[in-house]
């Protein structure tokens, strides 16, 4: 249900491809004490859209960890999964307004026409779309015989889609996304809703004002700005929050086999999150006190300390 006007809602969206670990963890409580410092409301959202890599069992898990440390959302949980109808709705409203267009592009075949034009990967090993199939482009693809949808990120006036942005912790933020992303995809070829437009869709659809996450996903940021402003849906506020780093120093996460938290010591786990935020926590007997505790330093430190240069 949408919040009501001026109304905080944050959320917690882990995808089920493992249990959590430190860093993710870490994530949790990060928008869990936003939401309370702001009196507002919490969710918990399953993203389970990418269902080649989500491990049975692993939501439950998730779910039990979370509720082991105190970590409980106000409203029961949803599964991205058993949301397709209303991603199916803003597919054919961007197809409509002519901002979504079928590919039939592999990805192989988009890495040769980019080292045909000279091109190499950008950050993250993403391919930039060099818009074979765009419409009035050199392969234009019906949208019946499409494999693939992908946004077409042209500014209205012709140029580039260029997103200005501000972070609560990063501070201000530029991507210009037709050349740094490209055309981006929003259903796979697998027939597979991607990542992309499921957030943006569910984001506005829960009511979400806030989203405090992992600095990781601040690269996302822009296209998810740029698809709310393709569907007239509102941008919430966004932090990224540190990452929790190995010995060393490579980002925690599942894919490297980073261990689940042993929420059997539910305030050790709340503590070491607590102090992967900067918030100097002292000790306490029980979960709810750690969190009384953190939920103090993170309103005195106005959500964590700030990125410094």
């Amino acid at each position: 249900m949408p919040a009501a006007a001026g109304g905080y809602v944050g959320r917690f969206a882990p995808s089920p491809t493992g249990p959590l670990h430190a860093g993710s963890m870490t994530a949790a409580l990060a928008s869990w004490l936003d939401a309370r410092v702001h009196g507002g409301r919490w969710l918990v959202r399953i993203e389970d859209v990418d269902t080649p890599r989500c491990v049975p069992g692993a939501d439950a898990e998730i779910l039990r960890q979370l509720t082991a440390c105190g970590l409980v959302p106000d409203e029961a949980p949803v599964w991205q999964s058993r949301r397709g109808a209303l991603y199916a709705v803003a597919l054919e409203r961007l197809h409509t307004a002519g901002l979504a267009y079928g590919c039939r592009c592999t990805r192989r075949e988009i890495a040769l026409a980019q080292t045909a034009l000279g091109h190499d990967r950008t950050r993250h090993g993403e391919l930039v779309y060099p818009g074979t199939c765009r419409p009035g482009g050199a392969q234009p693809v019906a949208w019946a015989e499409a494999r693939a949808v992908r946004l077409l990120t042209v500014a209205p006036d012709g140029g580039d889609v260029v997103i200005d942005w501000t972070d609560a912790r990063l501070g201000p933020q530029r991507q210009n996304v037709t050349r740094e992303v490209g055309d981006f995809v929003l259903r796979r070829a697998d027939r597979l809703w991607a990542y992309q437009l499921a957030v943006v869709v569910d984001d506005a659809a829960q009511g979400v004002t806030h989203v405090v996450r992992g600095e990781d996903l601040a690269d996302n940021t822009p296209r998810q700005i740029g698809l709310q402003q393709c569907l007239g849906l509102p941008t919430p506020r966004y932090r990224h929050t540190p990452l929790v780093r190995d010995a060393q120093g490579e980002k925690l996460s599942k894919q490297t086999g980073a261990p689940a938290v042993a929420v059997e010591r539910p305030v050790e786990v709340l503590r070491a999150a607590a102090a992967a935020l900067g918030l100097a926590v002292p000790w306490c007997a029980d979960v709810n006190a750690v969190l009384q505790a953190s939920l103090a330093a993170w309103g005195a430190q106005g959500g964590g300390p700030q990125l410094v240069a």
